[in-house]
């Protein structure tokens, strides 16, 4: 092909712009057919590499090596042009190199307009991202809410960190400024227990939003931030009530002393007094009813929780101390009445403990002797012991302790009551049966000795023995008539029979009579 004039300047500059472009438009001014060929190679496989665009976006070593391709594209074409160019065959019409010029300018627009648009792009595959990622919250969320699982906290905590991060760090994206609105659908869906009205199973759930401003940025959880204290607060409430109402038996959780330490200063904890007095007054009036015991052990349970008050509760203290003390006399006279005679040997001798200076502490000890006699002759739990003894004078009974150690006697009749006699130091265990016609008559030895001066009935007797052979000597109970016109007296002895039988005492309460 014939060689023309050298190019003119325009004409360089239209070769490098156009090559710039990165369609080698330059090459084709300059009939160089082979590096037009590699320049569109460059372009697609970099077009190839980079799209669809994603949200990592294009990596820098790409975005480098492409602009050296272009860079070096427009040089070798501003060099190539400067030569003589060779005449373009006559089929092809001469371009003015200012032409050439303002069309390279125009071209240039293609990849400036391509970055831009790859960046917006990108824009949208991080849009669309992040509405995934709210969208998987959005699930999570929704399933927990709709499932049994008793424990959904890590899962509300997983969709939680999501709206947290979409909120703080992305709140400009679509995702972001959806947020608020899914939070309000998260509070809902964690609290759906107070909305149903299942306000025990509301408090933990509650606590846990009421916990959230501590991760959370306050102003993007705006009224939410403090919506939890009410709930809370009614949700206390209302499960403690509903333990008091079921006995005390919730109150170990302790949500009625929780409402008035966390909000003090509340209608929901103002409302406590009344309704634990309420229900202490409620339980006081069945303290006459069937089961008194159950009664009192829901009253230990009310009166344990008030002393979990950190608030004045002087008068809700004596208030139901005073019903515990009605309870357990209660509880002991009934199990009394129905025969458990060891549990009410054990219930009031505690009571006569306890309640040192209440009115029934007498009552209580002899309910509680008749008690302990009944649990070895049962004839003796046939009725309550007496209230009132009997006028007149007692007939003289004289009880007297032929054994080394100290005897306990109880006795429940007319009256009921027990005496202590000391151990006789110059005194031993017999050694059968047949030895014990002495018993008492050995009169060098002042034989230990006590008194009762007993109203005319029948009597139920309980001796039992202290010391070391408390463990060793069996007790022995008996019953009698105590007859007007007799002196009775009484002699307490042991009988120490085969060594691996347990010490048997003879019968210490077969009497001598005398006119």
């Amino acid at each position: 092909m014939p060689l023309g004039p050298p190019a003119a300047s325009g004409h360089v500059a239209a070769v490098a712009l156009l090559n710039l472009t990165g369609l080698g438009l330059g090459y084709v001014l300059i009939r160089d057919r082979l590096r037009l060929a590699v320049n569109l190679a460059a372009t697609a496989l970099f077009l190839l590499l980079v799209l669809p665009a994603d949200t990592d976006g294009v990596p820098v070593l790409f975005v480098v090596l492409y602009a050296l391709v272009l860079i070096g594209a427009a040089l070798d074409g501003a060099r190539r042009a400067r030569g003589p160019a060779p005449r373009p065959p006559l089929v092809l019409p001469a371009v003015r190199p200012a032409v050439a010029v303002a069309l390279a300018l125009v071209l240039l627009a293609i990849p400036v307009g391509g970055a831009v648009a790859y960046e917006a792009a990108q824009d949208e595959a991080v849009e669309r991202m992040l509405l995934d990622r709210l969208a998987d919250a959005d699930k999570k969320v929704e399933a927990l809410r709709d499932g049994d699982s008793k424990d959904k906290t890590a899962g509300f905590d997983s969709a939680l960190g999501v709206y947290r991060e979409l909120g703080e760090n992305e709140g400009g994206s679509r995702a972001g400024k959806l947020v608020p609105e899914r939070l309000d659908t998260f509070y809902d869906a964690v609290s759906l227990p107070y909305a149903e009205k299942e306000y025990c199973a509301a408090v933990e759930p509650l606590k846990y939003l009421r916990d959230v401003p501590d991760s959370v940025d306050g102003d993007l959880l705006g009224r939410l931030a403090k919506w939890p204290d009410q709930p809370l607060a009614t949700s206390l409430l209302e499960c403690g009530k509903t333990g008091l109402a079921a006995g005390g038996s919730g109150t170990d959780r302790g949500e009625l002393a929780e409402l008035i330490s966390t909000f003090p200063e509340s209608a929901q904890a103002a409302a406590v007094k009344p309704a634990v007095d309420a229900a202490i007054k409620q339980r006081a009036k069945t303290l006459g009813g069937a089961d008194p015991c159950a009664s009192t052990t829901e009253l230990e349970n009310i009166s344990e929780l008030v002393k979990s008050f950190e608030t004045d509760t002087a008068a809700l203290k004596k208030s139901a101390a005073s019903a515990v003390e009605s309870g357990t006399y209660a509880c002991g006279v009934d199990q009394f009445k129905d025969k458990h005679f060891d549990l009410a040997m054990e219930t009031l001798t505690s009571f006569t403990s306890t309640y040192k200076n209440s009115d029934r502490k007498d009552r209580a000890r002899d309910i509680a002797i008749a008690a302990e006699i009944a649990t070895e002759r049962a004839a003796a739990g046939k009725r309550l012991p007496p209230q009132n003894a009997p006028g007149g004078a007692g007939l003289e009974v004289v009880i007297s302790n032929d054994a080394p150690d100290a005897v306990e006697i109880l006795y429940t009749g007319p009256v009921t009551g027990t005496i202590k006699i000391g151990a006789c130091g110059n005194c031993e265990n017999y050694s059968s049966y047949d030895a014990v016609d002495k018993a008492c008559k050995d009169s060098g030895k002042g034989y230990p000795k006590k008194t009762l001066r007993l109203p005319v009935g029948d009597y139920h007797f309980l001796l039992k023995h202290s010391g070391d052979a408390a463990d060793d000597v069996t007790s022995t109970s008996d019953g009698m008539s105590i007859d007007p016109g007799y002196t009775y007296t009484y002699c307490s002895y042991v009988v120490e029979t085969d060594p691996f039988d347990s010490i048997q005492p003879a019968d210490p309460l077969e009497p001598l009579l005398s006119r």
